[in-house]
């Protein structure tokens, strides 16, 4: 099926009553009795005498009989209308979604039952009710360990609608640190799966709960950092340990090869772990993660972002994505890991790269010449637009990385770099004259002091 079906229309007899506006859900044209039959008809699938069943009948469980699937997908996109919502809720929906996933056994049912409740947490009170249940959160949590990518898919949507909302955030933050095996199951989708719509959305969650709490990112960053004494060797080969950032990494690598406009989600969940030493440790650590980091990031900017034929503008649509690139490799080579490849020399592309975006930034931050200044009040507000706040993160980046590479440069590597193209007088020119103001402060202090 390539869509939901769409939404029942009244029938006769259902328009003479919602001329008096008893069977309308709110201000909508959708049915309430219509509604009724169709809960009515999931809460008779999960009862007790249709859920004892034999082996034989396991098979005919895993299915979803095509008219219920018409009716419940009905519902889903009906649950994009907050009255659709409201009164599914208070039809008390959820306990009878939670009872589904509870029990049922079908993959599909359990897909449109989460997806159900995604939409109705769209809608704030609604969200704080599902987040305040707390079998429910269970529930919806353990669907993270489900081998269904559409369910999976429908249970980060949810999540991240979740922790999207400020009032309820910090609870689901909580449980989640409450179910440890919640990191194993996120770690095994970024690991393995190939669908790049999963993928994107436990980026985003993952993303998501990094930036609320870096307590959580630490327990995360150091889990399996060091195999537990007592595990049997054989259950180690069983069960393999996930370590963070080569998991983001393998994620990474499979949505740029389908998606690269979704990488920015994973470039930010590396800048946020090189915000604390435990993560610039956990890249830097193990010289195959740092290097195979380094590789994926050096390929980004040197072959597929902000590139020599780009027009300027581009940098524009990728400064989010650049400015976490730039901020992780940074990190890197500021660590001072003794490693092949951050060998300078090797990494002079790094520098034609940089100062290419500065190139572009200036570009981009040109006025019209035809401009009239003025201290009007729209005029303030447009400059502050055009000094995009996001450029200014990406500039000061850039700028510092570019100084670290510069403080290490030997007149054989400049010679090198000359010779190769990555240096000439007009790139060095904007180069310095971006760094000037940076260190001009200093410069004059040092003046002052030698004088």
């Amino acid at each position: 099926m390539d869509r939901n079906p769409s939404p029942p229309l009244p029938s006769r007899d259902e328009e003479g009553e919602e001329g008096a506006g008893g069977d309308c859900i709110g201000s909508t044209v959708y049915s309430k009795h219509w509604l009724f039959g169709v809960l009515s008809g999931l809460i008779q699938m999960v009862s007790p005498e249709n859920t004892k069943s034999s082996s034989d009948e396991d098979e005919q469980q895993m299915e979803l009989d095509e008219e219920m699937e018409n009716e419940i997908c009905r519902v889903w996109d009906m649950s994009m209308d907050e009255d659709v919502a409201l009164f599914l809720q208070e039809f008390n929906a959820p306990d009878i979604f939670m009872g589904v996933l509870a029990k049922s056994r079908c993959p599909r049912l359990r897909e449109i039952c989460v997806g159900i409740l995604g939409n109705m947490a769209c809608f704030q009170e609604i969200c704080v009710s599902i987040s305040s249940d707390k079998n429910l959160g269970q529930v919806l949590l353990h669907c993270l360990y489900d081998s269904d990518p559409p369910t999976l898919l429908e249970t980060s949507r949810l999540l991240l609608t979740c922790l999207s909302q400020t009032e309820v955030a910090s609870v689901w933050v909580e449980r989640i640190r409450e179910y440890p095996a919640i990191y194993d199951s996120i770690c095994f989708i970024m690991s393995s799966s190939t669908n790049v719509d999963l993928l994107m959305k436990i980026g985003e969650v993952v993303d998501k709960l990094f930036d609320l709490d870096e307590k959580l990112m630490l327990e995360w960053i150091r889990n399996g950092a060091v195999q537990p004494l007592d595990q049997p060797q054989e259950d180690a080969e069983e069960q393999p340990v996930f370590k963070i950032v080569p998991c983001v990494l393998e994620a990474a690598k499979q949505v740029r090869s389908e998606n690269p406009e979704g990488l920015d989600v994973y470039m930010h969940i590396l800048q946020l772990l090189t915000t604390v030493d435990d993560g610039i440790q956990a890249i830097v650590q193990c010289p195959a993660t740092g290097k195979d980091t380094w590789n994926l990031l050096f390929d980004l900017v040197c072959h597929e972002f902000c590139q020599s034929d780009d027009p300027p503008i581009i940098l524009q649509e990728q400064k989010t994505v650049l400015a976490s690139v730039y901020s992780v490799l940074s990190a890197i080579f500021a660590s001072q890991a003794e490693q092949e490849y951050l060998k300078i020399e090797e990494d002079l592309p790094l520098i034609d790269s940089l100062i290419r975006v500065l190139q572009n930034m200036e570009h981009c931050q040109k006025k019209p010449e035809n401009s009239v200044d003025s201290n009007t009040e729209e005029t303030k507000k447009s400059d502050l637009t055009q000094d995009d706040f996001h450029l200014k993160i990406l500039k000061d980046i850039s700028c510092e990385f570019l100084s670290n590479i510069f403080q290490v440069l030997t007149k054989e590597t400049v010679a090198q770099g000359v010779k190769e193209g990555q240096l000439s007088k007009q790139k060095c020119s904007c180069a310095f004259k971006n760094l000037l103001p940076f260190y001009s402060p200093v410069v004059s202090m040092n003046k002052r002091i030698g004088g």
